[in-house]
C-alpha cells in the first residue's frame, strides 16, 4: 500500500494542485488528509471538492473543528486572522460541503497497515508533536507503532526504540525533502508537513508518500505559484498577513 499523505492544506488550492501534479508521477493507492483542509486560505470550496474527487480519507483538524463550531453557533467571533478567515470561508461553503466536513473523525485507526491518523498527536487533535519532549509524552500515552500527524506545518519524523523511552527519542526534519526507512523495532510519528502553509522556512508545498510494504516514508517539496495564491487571498479580502507569510514559509 502506498499512501499519499497530505495535511494542513488550509484552503490553498493552488498549492494542492501543484502537489497532486507532482504526486501523480509517483504512484499511490490511497489519499490521507491529516486535518486542516480549511482555515486561512481563499479556496475552501475548491479544496473540499478536490478531496471528494480523490475519495480522500480525511481526519478533523482544529481549524476544521472551529469552522463547524462557528456554523453551529458554538463559538464566539473574535478579532483575529483565524476567526476572520473561517467566518469568510463559512459564507462560501454549501450545505453539502459542511455535511462532508461533519463526517470527518478526530482520529482514525487503520488496521490494514497498523497506523493511526490524527491531526495533532496520536492522542490529541490540537496538541503539537513539535519537540522531543512532546514526542516522548505522546509515545508514553500511546502504545502504537506507527502514527501520521500534521498540525505543526513542519515535515518530520519522531522515532523511539521499543524500550524505555528516555533519551531514545530522535527527530529528523525534511526542510528540503528526504526519506526515512522505518526499522522493525522502531516506533514512529511521521508528519508530511503542510501543503498550503509551510512553516519551516521553506515556502514550497510539502507532502509525503508512505510505502507500507517497505516501511519507507518520503517527503517531497513542490514549487507552486505563490503569487497567484497571494492574489486570490487579497482579492477575497483576507488579512494581508495570510498572503504575505506564504512567500517566506513562516
Amino acid at each position: 500500500m502506498r499512501l499519499l499523505l497530505l495535511s494542513d492544506t488550509h484552503a490553498n488550492h493552488t498549492a494542492l494542485q501543484a502537489v497532486l501534479s507532482d504526486a501523480a508521477q509517483r504512484r499511490y493507492d490511497q489519499v490521507i488528509h491529516l486535518g486542516d483542509a480549511l482555515g486561512y486560505g481563499p479556496h475552501p470550496r475548491e479544496v473540499l471538492e478536490t478531496l471528494r474527487e480523490l475519495d480522500a480519507t480525511c481526519v478533523l483538524g482544529n481549524h476544521d473543528q472551529m469552522l463547524l463550531q462557528y456554523a453551529d453557533g458554538l463559538r464566539d467571533k473574535k478579532d483575529s486572522v483565524v476567526s476572520m478567515a473561517l467566518i469568510w470561508q463559512l459564507s462560501r461553503l454549501s450545505d453539502r460541503d459542511l455535511a462532508g466536513v461533519r463526517l470527518w473523525r478526530d482520529g482514525i485507526d487503520d488496521p490494514d497497515i497498523g497506523a493511526r491518523y490524527r491531526h495533532g498527536t496520536p492522542v490529541s487533535l490540537d496538541h503539537y508533536t513539535d519537540s522531543v519532549p512532546a514526542a516522548r509524552d505522546a509515545f508514553t500515552q500511546w502504545q502504537g507503532r506507527l502514527a501520521f500527524v500534521g498540525h505543526t506545518h513542519v515535515p518530520a519524523v519522531y522515532a523511539t526504540l521499543n524500550s524505555p523511552v528516555g533519551d531514545w527519542v530522535k527527530v529528523q526534519q525534511f526542510q528540503d525533502g528526504g526519506s526515512y526507512m522505518i526499522a522493525p523495532s522502531t516506533r514512529v510519528i511521521l508528519n508530511p508537513g503542510s501543503v498550503g502553509q509551510p512553516r519551516d522556512g521553506n515556502p514550497q508545498a510539502s507532502y509525503a508518500i508512505y510505502d507500507s510494504a517497505r516501511g519507507y516514508f518520503e517527503v517531497f517539496r513542490v514549487t507552486y505559484d505563490i503569487a497567484r495564491a497571494q492574489a486570490a487571498a487579497l482579492e477575497a479580502g483576507l488579512p494581508q498577513v495570510l498572503a504575505a507569510r506564504l512567500a517566506i514559509g513562516k
